[in-house]
């Protein structure tokens, strides 16, 4: 398991914000979190958490290849959370 600089309250707070409106979103989010949360680094969990930001449907566009994030590259740990993320949309 990876370090990360959020203590363990900070990553249960990220963990129920993935509880969305949109049921597709939410069920995607809720395993992801489950299973990978306590995998992310650092920059990955600052990186979800603004991703978690993102109105329900474009999050849903995102993860499903619909619509690309443009400031992806500039966040440090969003790529590789995103290669993550869609992985497990799939």
């Amino acid at each position: 398991m990876h370090t990360t600089q959020m203590t363990a309250e900070e990553i249960r707070r990220l963990s129920w914000r993935c509880r969305r409106g949109l049921l597709e979103l939410d069920i995607i989010l809720q395993q992801f979190s489950q299973h990978f949360m306590a995998h992310l680094e650092s920059a990955e969990l600052n990186a979800f958490n603004q991703l978690l930001d993102l109105p329900d449907n474009e999050f849903l566009d995102i993860l499903t290849n619909r619509k690309s994030l443009i400031d992806a590259q500039n966040v440090v740990g969003m790529p590789s959370l995103l290669e993550k993320l869609m992985a497990h949309a799939s």
